[in-house]
């Protein structure tokens, strides 16, 4: 073999080593090894990985299957386009790991962000790329209307804060002001796909709840994203047992379920609830007795507060 195509084997395979932990290598090393062939642009070679269970012929098939496909990469697209395939699941974790590769991407741990700014999205984009350029973290146009963010983990400041900085600088440098769901935070690179769909999610929950700020994190809608998963029969069920009257009374008016929204965000505090809806306490009280009238349940009390917060959902998911 060419000791120059030698040599970019065993660079792609240190690569592998250090984004993934498996190792392979080209001389055997003698004890209980796998043997397989890599096949690299034609120039086939035998390879090693240590062990002889499954679990190690998965290894040597995935590493094989990742020369085999080395032809097909020789034409990546741009980077952007190539991490916006990603975000969108496309390729699934080899398509990860080889932008990794290409790219010098680490393996890290990271979590996504989308924004949906109100208006001058190239403009956005590019501010929020200024803003990034300096470090490890990724952006991407996914659209016309929205743009991804994948943010390698730090100490001190948590995904909230910074999609918190993102809104702020957008709004204070360019007078755009932007949705941002935040997604989990992942434990590699690779599974950054799910991390998106996440904060993709927050942002249409709090489109469809009218959730109250710009920054929503997935873990906010969870219990929305298990109740959506049910079927709808299922849901009209559940919405029946609690026997509740004129539900539209309560969730069809908007100064009601803003009211009780803020009541719940303000953990049940009266003088908190006042105090940001700008309300005197006489109203407040006013709105919650009929709350209780209407529903029978009693949000000053948390475990009514939390059934109520079930209702609403339900009753939002019913009437889509």
């Amino acid at each position: 073999m060419d000791p120059n195509i030698a040599v970019e084997i065993e660079k792609i395979l240190k690569d592998i080593a250090l984004h993934t932990g498996t190792e392979a290598y080209l001389n055997s090393r003698g004890g209980e090894e796998t043997r397989f062939t890599l096949d690299y642009f034609g120039n086939k070679t035998e390879a090693y990985v240590s062990g002889t269970g499954d679990a190690a012929r998965r290894q040597a098939s995935l590493i094989a299957y990742f020369f085999a496909g080395a032809e097909a990469r020789r034409f990546f697209p741009e980077k952007r386009e190539y991490l916006k395939s990603i975000l969108l699941g496309e390729g699934g974790q080899w398509y990860a790991f080889r932008f990794m590769t290409k790219y010098n991407v680490a393996d890290a741990p990271c979590y996504a962000l989308d924004l949906v700014p109100d208006r001058n999205v190239e403009q956005s984009y590019a501010h929020v790329e200024r803003c990034l350029e300096d470090g490890a973290d990724l952006v991407a146009k996914m659209d016309d209307t929205r743009i991804a963010v994948v943010k390698f983990a730090e100490e001190g400041q948590s995904p909230n804060e910074f999609g918190q900085f993102l809104a702020q600088t957008l709004y204070e440098e360019i007078g755009v002001r932007a949705s941002v769901g935040v997604g989990c935070e992942m434990k590699s690179f690779s599974e950054i796909a799910l991390s998106y769909h996440q904060a993709a999610t927050a942002v249409r929950m709090s489109g469809i709840f009218h959730s109250e700020g710009e920054v929503h994190s997935y873990r906010e809608y969870l219990l929305v994203r298990m109740l959506e998963d049910v079927p709808e029969a299922r849901l009209k069920d559940y919405m029946e047992q609690f026997r509740i009257g004129d539900a539209a009374e309560i969730f069809e008016d908007e100064d009601m379920t803003n009211t009780a929204e803020e009541f719940l965000e303000s953990s049940l505090n009266i003088s908190e609830t006042s105090r940001k809806l700008f309300m005197h306490r006489n109203t407040l009280m006013y709105r919650l007795d009929k709350i209780e009238r209407v529903t029978g349940l009693n949000i000053r009390k948390f475990s009514d507060a939390v059934t109520f917060r079930v209702i609403t959902i339900l009753y939002k998911l019913l009437h889509l």
